[in-house]
């Protein structure tokens, strides 16, 4: 067993750690850093196998103990088992697909296509004024994701900094305080169950008020199916775009060629932000699984009754599925990159982190053309879920009059 992979040399060099596990652990018995055994699973051919596989459950309804039995002596899961059930990305079929069908209904394409306009003049009015020195995460790359989820759930705009606090709260509660995390994933349960009641008396043109409307053969979710979901797609919906944003960003600073190209062809955006995403994912692992029955992954032999993670920041960077993997190329095709996971809970908010990206990234471009970073100390944040900066300072003269 490796003692504890996510600790300072994690901090400071995430894919220096994944590149070693490749090569030598692919599917690593490891301990998380509140004392839970896992096996960590790290090459792209096995992370996507594992992602379709039905023998490892997602459904701790199945296994209630599951977190406990993996405990070391002294560890505690408590902030790791503070996730919210009752919803998609925590069941298993045959109740995933009736939940993601309603989602579905509500969650549509249209619903996204219809959002663009909003998105763009949110984040021209971020970007207005901003110039000098400044920290691109706090006045930026945190403010349009909450902006947007805000809005597309419904949520009243004076609560959106209490809401986006306690959520991000709850999805970095691996490296916080696990007393910290339950009662963070609380106050936001209670919140939401009081919208949502809220929104079934008065429904508006939102998430959460199409999806009370939502049925399919006469199901509709449940009050709790409700308010589990809109948890999920909430915390979902902010914390991820936020990191693709920087990270995206990070990356082409770092690299003035790329960031020239880029600006010559605005064209590539799109395809530049699927190589953010392969390259410098906002993703490290995805959520706990478990084994319902002995299973070999890679090659390894798991028991069942094991916990198991998939870190899909490791694949993207697997040079088995890619040439010149830690190279960044905007005019790279990356195919199918797992930054959005796979198989059946494959991110479903997808099309909207990709549309809020886009407008990021071109906007930025537009508006400052000189941005450079005014930083090398950069600190990644603590945590194994999320793969982010704790800030990136940037510099830039005069903003762009292009728009």
């Amino acid at each position: 067993m490796i003692n504890k992979v996510f600790d300072q040399e994690y901090l400071r060099d995430p894919h220096g750690v994944y590149a070693h596990l490749r090569r030598e652990q692919p599917v690593a018995h490891t301990i998380t850093s509140q004392g839970v055994r896992v096996w960590l699973v790290t090459r792209y051919e096995d992370v996507r196998a594992a992602l379709n596989d039905p023998r490892l459950s997602k459904d701790f309804h199945r296994n209630p103990h599951v977190m406990k039995d993996n405990e070391m002596e002294g560890g505690d899961s408590s902030g790791a088992a503070a996730v919210v059930p009752d919803n998609m990305l925590f069941s298993d079929p045959p109740d995933h697909e009736r939940l993601r069908r309603l989602v579905v209904k509500a969650f549509t394409a249209g619903r996204v296509r219809a959002m663009r306009p909003r998105i763009e003049e949110l984040s021209t009015g971020l970007l207005d004024g901003l110039g000098g020195e400044f920290d691109l995460i706090k006045e930026y790359a945190v403010q349009l994701p909450a902006m947007v989820v805000g809005e597309l759930l419904g949520i009243p705009e004076p609560d959106w900094p209490k809401v986006i606090r306690w959520s991000n709260t709850t999805i970095e509660g691996s490296a916080l305080d696990p007393g910290e995390v339950v009662a963070a994933a609380q106050a936001t349960i209670a919140y939401l169950g009081e919208l949502c009641a809220a929104k079934r008396d008065n429904p508006g043109d939102d998430l959460i008020s199409a999806m009370v409307q939502a049925h399919d053969d006469s199901s509709r979710m449940t009050a709790s199916e409700l308010v589990s979901t809109s948890w999920l797609l909430l915390v979902a919906g902010h914390e991820t775009t936020v990191h693709l944003i920087a990270n995206g960003m990070l990356a082409l600073l770092s690299r003035p060629d790329q960031f020239a190209a880029l600006r010559a062809d605005p064209a590539l955006v799109p395809q530049a932000v699927e190589e953010f995403l392969r390259f410098d994912g906002p993703i490290s692992t995805s959520t706990y699984r478990f084994t319902t029955e002995p299973v070999t992954i890679g090659g390894t032999d798991i028991p069942a009754g094991a916990l198991v993670l998939v870190s899909l920041l490791s694949a993207n960077r697997d040079a088995g599925q890619y040439e010149r993997a830690d190279e960044l190329d905007v005019t790279r095709d990356p195919g199918q990159h797992l930054a959005f996971g796979h198989g059946i809970h494959y991110c479903l908010g997808a099309p909207l982190a990709r549309v809020e990206g886009e407008i990021a990234f071109r906007h930025l471009l537009e508006r400052f053309p000189d941005l450079e970073l005014a930083s090398a100390d950069l600190t990644w944040r603590p945590g194994m879920l999320m793969h982010g900066l704790e800030r990136l300072p940037v510099r830039t003269g005069s903003p762009s009059t292009r728009t």
